[in-house]
């Protein structure tokens, strides 16, 4: 089954252009190094309906500020130890380079690593 990174932060609304810029670059990065998906997404229906049923939003997850969006992102790969190599060689081409003006707050973002147990995709 396949592996997947996901991260949700929050971005401020007047650093979004530098983020997409940022999340671009990193994607065509991520991809050259082997990664089989690269998404990030802004968020659009951030409070919906769901039938009664009480959950916790994104919104709240990142405490997000009425001068921010939150980002739902994620990196697929087609195992662990695949993530780990990918992300070694990442680090390897980042080696040496200044690191990135982050446009959000870092202690804000959460993270992880998902190992897939359903991974269905229409054709």
């Amino acid at each position: 089954m396949r592996y997947v990174d996901g991260f949700v932060l929050a971005v401020p609304r007047n650093k979004l252009d530098a983020y997409k810029k940022m999340a671009g670059d990193g994607g065509k990065l991520w991809m050259k190094h082997g990664a089989l998906e690269y998404v990030e997404a802004v968020g659009d229906d951030m409070e919906p309906d769901m039938g009664g049923m009480k959950a916790l939003t994104f919104p709240k997850l990142t405490k997000l500020q009425d001068d921010e969006v939150p980002i739902f992102s994620f990196i697929v790969y087609r195992s662990k130890a695949h993530r780990d190599r990918v992300n070694a060689r990442v680090m390897e081409e980042m080696q040496g380079q200044p690191p990135p003006d982050m446009p959000f707050d870092m202690q804000r973002m959460a993270y992880g690593g998902f190992q897939a147990f359903v991974d269905k995709a229409q054709k």
